[in-house]
This record gives C-alpha cells, structure tokens and sequence, in this order.
C-alpha cells in the first residue's frame, strides 16, 4: 500500500505499472474516490466541532437560565446531529471502496526493470555452467525416479488427486538434504532460523501483499478464517507487523516449511511430474532493512548470491534472469529469477525467485524504524527463496544422471545422505 499523497503526484506512472501488471484498478477513480471521502470526513469533523461547542453553549445558557435559546441550541444539534447520522453511511461506503482500490495499488517498479509482457520478455543477466552433454539416451527425473523408487506420482493422484506425489527412500532423503544444506548456507550468514505458522489469517496474506490478487492461489480452510500460506514469506514478514523495530542492522530471517498452492489458472501448464504441484517444500529468506535504496539494493545482490551459492554445491548449471514488469506481482520493485537447466524440458525452468519491495509490504504490515534522527519510517523488506522441493529434484536428478542408470551426489550433498557418493538403481551392484 503507498502513501496517498506519493500516488496523487504519480498517478500516470501508476496507472501505467498497473495496466503492464494487468491490474483491474483504476488510479483516476481511487483519487476521485479518497476525494469524495475527504469531502465526507472533513464535514462529519465540523459537524462534530460544531455540536461539541453548541453543547458546551447550552450548557452555559442553562447556567444563566435562558431556558428558551438552549431549547433553540438543542433543536439545531438535534438538526445536526441527523445530518451526521445521514453522511455515516456514505462515508462508510467511500472508506471502504477506497480501501479495496489502495489494496489494487501496485508497486513502482525499478528503473532498470525490463520492458515486457511475459516472461519470455524476462532478461538474461548472467549463466553458470554449461548442460551436460551424454554419450547416452538420458532418463527425464520421472522414469528415473521410478527406477530408482524415490517418485511415485500413480499413488500420490489415488491418495492426495491430481498434481500429487509420493517421495519414497533416497527421493525422500534428498528432499530433504537439500533443505538442510540450504538451511546450513543461510545460518552461517547470520539468518535466524524460524519454525513458522502454515496457517494464518487473512490480514497476514493482505499485509504482505498476497491478498486481494493472488487469493485465488491460496487454499481456504472452510469453516475457519485462515489460509494455508503458499511460501513462508508471509509468517516471516508478519512476525513483525505493527512492530518498531531495530534496523541498525538489517534483521535476517530464514525458514524451512511445507507450503501450498491451488494452480488455478495453470491447466496445462509444466504438469510433467514435479514440476508444478500443490503441496511444496521452500526454504525462504526475509530480509528488513532501513528505507535506503542503495542498501536494499546491494541486499537484493546478496540474498540472490546465497541462492546461487546452492546451485553452485550443487553443481547445477544455470541462468539469472532479470524479470520484467509484465511477469511482477503487484507487490515487486525488482525481481530476479532464478532458473536451472533442465534436461528433459530442453531448457532452463524457474527453481528460484529474488525480489525488492521497498517499502510497499511494510506500510501494509506497520513495520517501522526509528532513522538517525528519531523519526519513524517505513523499513524495506525483501525475499528469495533459497530452494523449493521437489522442483529442485528435477535438475538434480536429470544433471547427474549416468549411463548405468545411476545417480551422482553432490559432494556438497554427500554428508546430508549418510556420505554416498552416487545413488544405485535397486538390485544394482
């Protein structure tokens, strides 16, 4: 959510980052809107002035005993006073239409933030690696999960429905490990590692900007108001809501979680095996710092060089990706993507996501600073998600297949699975 003021001098810019977001907001008729409430809440507030004092002047004409002005006083409050009950609904109305539109408001984006519609308009900015190259026909992770008995999508679709799956011996070890590596990388930086709510209520969604446009992505528990959160990152920035906090350094926080997501709209759409499912592993990193661009910035750098220090233990090749406004949510300021390469697709897929949000979560959240001069600011916060299970087993598994049907770990990898060095098919010596 953005200042009222900062979006009334920017509204061209806004209506423009809005409409390449594909935004159903209209930043006209949110000022039209605040315009109106401001006229209604700036009469309810002389209204109120002015029944205050003519009941304070009653009072007095009653202490001189001028019984026929007061009764004259008490007839125009009695006046007023209907007129105040007349403009509570409207100003209700208006309240809350502008609210639901400053919930639609997007973030600016960065100046160096690609143009584009998609995400096939996203930027290259840098690769590592180079896909391997087999004298062999490669396996893609589902056959080699199966010959391996680490995957079994038949019974994950009988026992959970579409777009589930099971993870079974070393499938399960490995998901796993690299969790903890990824949880190891992130604890030796200084993170704070949490164990946070999978469940939250729904002001913990719209504070971190992930309701209203993204509600369709959640899961609702019915009967209860609570959401099942589709990334820690919300739990983590709401720990502090409403909150002053310390920012003489920025506070780091990290956490391992299982997570959930609907796919509506995704029919069709990467459901090869792993790829995209509902129910996920992440280990997120949340970072708030002082409102200094600059600072934000070089974290951002940061938080992006954690995660590809994994994929580098992991010996995975890879590509960072700038990503362009069209493929933002609404609450980005600027986003990497992270994508990995994936044999069996013949390219590289999104394992990992990096992004700025100045400081658009925290007015939402309430999550202020004190700066050198005692005044209270807004923090910035950021995130990425340092690695997201079972996505990560498909590159992990396809790269370091071998001819023999095994399977290679890493060396960075190798002290989370109990030191092997390369995974067998069962009843292979």
């Amino acid at each position: 959510m953005l200042d009222i003021k900062w979006i009334r001098e920017h509204e061209e810019q806004l209506q423009e980052v809005a409409d390449r977001k594909r935004l159903p907001v209209s930043i006209r008729e949110l000022l039209e809107t605040d315009t109106r409430k401001r006229a209604l809440q700036q009469e309810v507030e002389e209204g109120r002035r002015t029944r205050n004092a003519e009941s304070e002047r009653i009072g007095e004409l009653m202490r001189k005993g001028d019984q026929a002005q007061a009764e004259e006083a008490r007839e125009a409050v009695k006046a007023l006073n209907r007129r105040l009950e007349q403009l509570e609904e409207p100003l209700r109305e208006e309240a809350e239409r502008l609210e639901q539109l400053m919930l639609l408001v997007p973030n600016p984006v960065s100046p160096d933030t690609p143009a584009g519609a998609s995400d096939a308009d996203n930027v290259e900015v840098r690769r590592m690696g180079a896909p391997p190259v087999w004298s062999f026909e490669p396996l893609d992770h589902i056959r080699l999960g199966e010959l391996h008995r680490m995957i079994d999508i038949p019974r994950g679709v009988k026992t959970g429905g579409v777009r589930s799956y099971f993870l079974t011996g070393a499938g399960a070890l490995l998901h796993r490990a690299v969790q903890q590596l990824a949880m190891d990388l992130l604890t030796a930086d200084g993170f704070l590692p949490m164990e946070v709510p999978l469940m939250v209520r729904p002001e913990t969604l719209a504070h971190t900007g992930f309701f209203p446009t993204g509600r369709e992505q959640v899961y609702r528990i019915e009967d209860e108001n609570r959401y099942l959160v589709g990334t820690s990152e919300a739990p983590l920035v709401a720990y502090y809501a409403g909150e002053i906090v310390d920012l003489n350094e920025p506070v780091k926080a990290a956490a391992a979680s299982t997570c959930f997501r609907s796919e509506v709209g995704s029919a069709g759409r990467d459901v090869h095996g792993l790829y995209r499912v509902h129910q996920f592993s992440k280990v997120e990193q949340v970072v708030l710092c002082r409102a200094d661009p600059e600072l934000s910035e070089r974290l951002l750098q940061h938080i992006t060089a954690n995660a590809e220090r994994l994929l580098q233990l992991l010996e995975l090749p890879y590509r960072v990706m700038a990503v362009c406004i069209g493929d933002m949510s609404q609450k980005t300021y600027k986003q990497y993507d992270i994508e990995t390469w994936m044999p069996s697709r013949g390219t590289y897929g999104e394992t990992h996501s990096s992004s700025n949000l100045h400081d658009f979560q925290a007015r939402r959240a309430n999550i202020r600073y004190r700066d050198s001069d005692g005044r209270l600011r807004y923090a910035h916060t950021l995130n990425n998600t340092m690695v997201a299970t079972p996505r990560i087993l498909i590159p992990l598994l396809e790269n370091h297949q071998q001819e023999d049907g095994s399977i290679r770990i890493p060396v960075a990898l190798r002290p989370y699975m109990g030191g092997i060095e390369r995974l067998m098919p069962p009843g292979m010596v």
